[in-house]
């Protein structure tokens, strides 16, 4: 339960320079692929970085990373687990007896959870705390939006046009909540045969220029299908991916990071309603 208490306490340790959404309102795009390499690249950069799953029901960060340590009580707050670079991760699976098991929760209880793990959580210093929002644009994206300090936004999208049209619906409920979308990220966008080295389109040509158009926002990356990244992220070596074309994100974040310091301690904000 958030308490006055709880607040109090981790608001005395917690320093959070920037949170960052991301986000797609599409399911299966690769938000927390997405999620996980931006917080490895800026840990790669000397940055403290922290991972709030916010995908209660179907969390996927504790996977990505090998992580199985359950987070821990003390006096400040709960302790987020740390990754081998560092990385702060809170997910609900970690909380869990068996990865598998499921979480069936309606939305009061999973919009308590999401305010619970800004508010209980003891993150302590941070230059960017990395939200990995679920589908959608209902309960949980809302309420992050609405009591999160967001500040900046990642847009994850594939080829095909029904992708872009529901990300363009997700765009649509951060406008109207007045938070920052830096850019997209166009995943599966190619596939490079071994043989060959021919680059196919195998979801069909790019939609996501016509989707940086409609939103106002640019194409920081597409990137590839790669069964290496996807092995890797499947054994829970994640940290171990290397992307070169991933790297304009990384600038793009880097930049972000590096704007006028933001700091904000845990307690929840003033909700914000959007606007009609």
């Amino acid at each position: 339960m958030v308490t006055a208490d709880n607040e109090n306490m981790t608001s005395q340790v917690n320093h959070v320079r920037h949170v960052l959404a991301v986000a797609s309102g599409k399911g299966g795009v690769g938000k927390s692929l997405v999620s996980a390499m931006a917080a490895v690249e800026l840990a790669r950069r000397g940055l403290k970085v922290g991972i709030m799953d916010a995908d209660i029901t179907g969390p996927s960060i504790p996977r990505l990373f090998g992580m199985t340590a359950r987070p821990e009580s003390s006096m400040v707050g709960i302790l987020p687990p740390e990754t081998a670079t560092g990385i702060k991760i809170i997910s609900m699976n970690l909380f869990l007896d068996r990865s598998g098991q499921p979480v069936i929760w309606r939305g009061p209880l999973l919009t308590s959870a999401i305010k619970q793990f800004w508010t209980d959580v003891a993150w302590g210093d941070l230059d960017v705390l990395i939200v990995d929002l679920p589908p959608g644009t209902a309960d949980v994206p809302l309420t992050a939006f609405q009591f999160l300090p967001v500040d900046g936004i990642l847009m994850v999208t594939t080829p095909q046009e029904l992708a872009s049209m529901v990300v363009e619906k997700a765009a649509g409920l951060a406008k109207q909540m007045h938070k920052p979308v830096l850019g997209i990220v166009e995943n599966m966008a190619m596939v490079t045969c071994p043989h060959c080295a021919e680059a196919f389109e195998l979801f069909g040509p790019s939609h996501a220029e016509e989707l940086a158009d409609h939103i106002g926002a640019p194409v920081l990356a597409r990137l590839p299908i790669d069964s290496n990244v996807a092995r890797l992220a499947d054994t829970g070596h994640v940290e171990d991916v290397q992307m070169l074309s991933f790297a304009p994100v990384t600038e793009a974040l880097v930049e972000y990071a590096a704007t006028a310091p933001t700091v904000v301690a845990a307690p929840l904000v003033k909700p914000v309603t959007p606007q009609g």
